[in-house]
């Protein structure tokens, strides 16, 4: 009995020392970046973690700097960011819904595409995107980010929100119908409302991911006027003659900002999605 709590123990025990570890590795770039934003001069590096002095010079900079097109680039991002992110997920969730609840020719062979399609890693197809853009005269604008993003959303979601789907009653459909209720109804007055943790969940990924995307941003975008903020952020210090990494560090910190608020207010529901989306296959 002895040897088992020994063994229990030291089990604990090593769980925590891994969590500590991972905690560490994951906590100390941000909080080196965060202090890195307070640190006066044009270096990231210090001897020290926290800076002997603060300033809030380099956010100042972001905003009144003529090089430095923060404000609109924040601005371009975030309609990027909102309207993929209400297209994708309406495209999720009615793809979603339809292989759920109906069964039709090719429905198995559809959710085979989708989920061999999901396998792959997106810039795999930029070069045909981009041809498609360029015979469409859509190079150089938001609109052909929107669309790349928000089509692309069904192939991360549609299983997840599918399984989140099947947990809801058959029985709450067929009661509907019987009320002559049409799919559509169904689908606005009874699904919407009962998938709200699962809406909340693709919501936050599919913000995310044009939030903070750079590839395919800068593969798109040519004029700095229409930047989204990484294309910009790295436009800072990408050059030799342009290395003002404090000012890249405050950027980065205005933009984790949206993300953290939004998962710390939402994370609960953000947990229940996914799980719930889990369960079944």
């Amino acid at each position: 009995m002895s040897g088992r709590k020994v063994k229990k123990g030291f089990r604990l025990g090593l769980s925590y020392i891994i969590l500590i570890i991972m905690s560490v590795v994951a906590i100390y770039p941000a909080l080196w970046v965060l202090l890195g934003s307070f640190r006066p001069g044009k270096s990231l590096y210090s001897k020290n973690l926290i800076p002997e002095s603060l300033t809030l010079d380099h956010y100042r900079e972001l905003f009144h700097s003529k090089s430095i097109l923060f404000g609109q680039w924040y601005m371009n991002t975030l309609k990027i960011a909102i309207l993929s992110m209400i297209i994708g997920v309406l495209l999720t969730l009615l793809t979603s819904y339809a292989v759920s609840r109906f069964r039709f020719r090719g429905r198995k062979t559809a959710l085979s595409t989708v989920l061999i399609l999901g396998m792959f890693p997106g810039f795999m197809s930029m070069i045909a995107i981009y041809l498609l853009l360029k015979e469409w005269h859509l190079l150089d604008t938001h609109l052909a980010l929107i669309i790349v993003y928000a089509a692309g959303a069904p192939l991360g979601g549609t299983f997840i929100a599918k399984g989140f789907l099947d947990t809801i009653p058959r029985t709450l459909d067929e009661a509907a119908k019987i009320d002559g209720a049409s799919n559509w109804m169904i689908f606005t007055r009874i699904i919407l409302p009962l998938s709200k943790p699962m809406i909340t969940y693709l919501a936050l990924t599919q913000f995310v991911g044009p939030w903070v995307d750079y590839i395919f941003a800068r593969l798109v975008l040519r004029t700095k006027e229409n930047w989204t903020l990484a294309v910009g952020l790295y436009d800072m210090v990408s050059s030799n003659q342009n290395t003002n990494f404090p000012a890249f560090a405050a950027g980065s910190v205005l933009i984790a900002i949206p993300i953290t608020i939004l998962f710390i207010f939402l994370q609960r529901l953000l947990v229940d999605g996914l799980t719930s989306g889990a369960s079944k296959g």
